[in-house]
């Protein structure tokens, strides 16, 4: 019987691989972790019409707030209903490229798929 008593064919070159693999995994979920916490403390800003509105988001795009020129109010219920639809996409997509940079920034160089 050949192969008898080589285990499951993790040798000690696996295991440390293995070892590593977790030390990884646990850099990245306190990476995370952190990462969380300054995204929800972060200001993002998006505007419209020039500045005249902003509207302010945290890194998680939880909404802060709305700031509204007096300019802005004198365009029209219409006008400035579109005006802050503009203001919230540019925040959200700032806000979602933000996130997506740190990600990156984390998980770089630690070969995970899909990252």
């Amino acid at each position: 019987m050949t192969g008898k008593g080589q285990g499951f064919g993790f040798g000690l070159g696996k295991m440390k691989e293995l070892a590593e693999a977790f030390k990884k995994a646990q850099q990245v979920q306190e990476g995370a972790k952190r990462l969380q916490e300054e995204l929800e403390q972060m200001e993002i800003q998006g505007e419209s019409g020039g500045g005249m509105v902003k509207v302010i988001v945290t890194g998680n795009q939880e909404p802060k707030r709305v700031e509204i020129s007096p300019q802005a109010l004198g365009e029209g219920a219409e006008v400035l209903s579109d005006l802050v639809t503009v203001a919230m996409k540019d925040a959200y997509n700032k806000s979602t490229a933000t996130m997506r940079e740190r990600m990156e920034d984390l998980t770089s160089g630690l070969e995970l798929p899909g990252f």
